[in-house]
């Protein structure tokens, strides 16, 4: 009976579930868990990011970009500045506060009518020359006229409009995005204006109201 007693525990040693191994099986099995845990997740990131950088629309970007570069620039010449000494003014926006000599010049002869003029006309001696834009824009119309002269406007991330008329040879077409100095057209000649020959009529428009050219570039 002694022996029998005597067997017993060692008999619930070799049945107990709790053995050495049991617990390190355990806690490498949760840690392989975790890890795919970890590894999934950042698998998912990543394709997540990847979608959406493939989905970012380049265009918009560079328009921002332009955008931003264009609220700060300053107007310049709506030609070469190089040919500044050869270009003039052969009719000066018509200003009401101007002197009596300057309106008379901003005064646009037809058939022995006057009409006030609302940009002002340049010209090299008479002969064609090279239109550039005089902000970078977009190109909202491009109009067609044989008799007043063709017209390329331009709108600017100022809010300002820029108009050159009697043109020729137009390089760009409505919803062209052009950067400052870019070549446009070539100045012409035009059967509204002859007195003036070849030239280029340039407007500048503030807030849908026509201003004086002259206010913002020192020509």
């Amino acid at each position: 009976m002694r022996e029998e007693q005597s067997n017993k525990p060692s008999q619930k040693k070799k049945n107990d579930p709790k053995k050495p191994w049991f617990w390190p099986v355990v806690y490498v099995g949760f840690s392989v868990v975790f890890v795919g845990m970890i590894w999934g997740y950042n698998v998912f990131v990543s394709t997540d990011s990847a979608e959406k950088s493939e989905w970012t629309d380049a265009s918009k970007t560079d328009k921002v970009t332009i955008e931003t570069n264009a609220k700060a620039e300053s107007m310049k010449y709506p030609f070469k500045e190089t040919m500044l000494d050869n270009v003039e003014i052969v009719q000066h926006y018509y200003d009401m506060e101007a002197d009596e000599a300057t309106r008379e010049k901003s005064l646009v002869v037809f058939k022995q009518s006057y009409a006030m003029s609302t940009g002002v006309s340049l010209s090299m001696n008479n002969e064609p020359f090279e239109v550039v834009a005089a902000l970078s824009g977009k190109v909202e119309e491009v109009n067609l006229d044989p008799f007043e002269g063709d017209e390329i406007v331009l709108s600017h991330a100022n809010g300002m409009q820029t108009k050159y008329r009697s043109v020729t040879g137009i390089l760009v077409k409505v919803g062209d995005v052009v950067e400052q100095g870019q070549s446009l057209a070539t100045s012409a000649e035009n059967e509204w204006n002859p007195n003036a020959g070849v030239h280029l009529q340039f407007e500048v428009l503030e807030n849908g109201v026509l201003i004086n050219p002259e206010s913002l570039l020192a020509f």
